[in-house]
């Protein structure tokens, strides 16, 4: 379940782009209200834009491989430096959104893995026969958003509205994506994670990379 080049594409759009194909795999990030500043994010966009402008589609495979390196893995490292309050480091927290992610599993999707960060979330998935991307997401975001709120006592949004995909176009491409997620705990100096793969069968224990029970803070 590759994406295939020669079939249509779905497309919805809010502020990025978001494609399907069927029941091709899928990576989603996305990531907590606060979990990049916003100077950095006006960075990365300004160099992004300079960088398309000067390098103009279609994008042959070196390109989309810079790309890629610049901006999409370039994102990932910001996050991995754990800005913001990190709720997410609270085990609490990370149960509420592992039992959403696994509640409609073998259902409306197929999980293969996930990794829940401090103040980010990676999967890997497929949808299944009808369901949509935008409205599993919404289901996903929706569902944790109301319900970490209520464990907090907070109010207001707890996601950034926008979220970032890909289709995996090949066994290569997708064995390269689960190793990611696999190793993005690696990259950790504080807070604690919560990692599911499916030949574990269930959730991994979780690992504490300090002896801190609050999240850090940070920004």
């Amino acid at each position: 379940m590759f994406l295939n080049p020669h079939k249509p594409i779905e497309q919805h759009t809010v502020n990025l782009p978001h494609w399907q194909q069927g029941e091709t795999w899928i990576f989603v990030t996305w990531r907590l209200a606060d979990s990049l500043p916003k100077s950095v994010v006006e960075r990365l966009s300004e160099q992004k834009t300079i960088w398309e402008a000067n390098h103009p589609k279609p994008w042959d495979e070196a390109e989309q491989k810079e790309h890629s390196r610049r901006f999409t893995l370039g994102f990932e490292q910001v996050l991995d430096d754990a800005h913001g309050k990190c709720v997410l480091a609270l085990e609490s927290c990370r149960k509420i959104v592992s039992d959403a992610l696994l509640h409609f599993h073998g259902e409306r999707y197929h999980l293969d893995s996930f990794v829940i960060m401090p103040n980010h979330v990676h999967v890997l998935f497929h949808p299944l026969g009808e369901n949509k991307l935008e409205s599993i997401l919404q289901t996903w975001k929706r569902f944790t958003a109301r319900e970490i709120n209520k464990l907090l006592g907070n109010t207001g949004s707890l996601w950034q509205r926008e979220y970032w995909d890909r289709l995996i176009r090949s066994e290569k491409q997708f064995a390269w994506t689960r190793n990611y997620i696999f190793k993005n705990p690696e990259k950790l100096s504080l807070g604690s994670y919560e990692l599911w793969r499916r030949d574990f069968q269930s959730l991994s224990q979780t690992e504490s990379m300090n002896e801190k029970t609050d999240p850090p803070q940070r920004d």
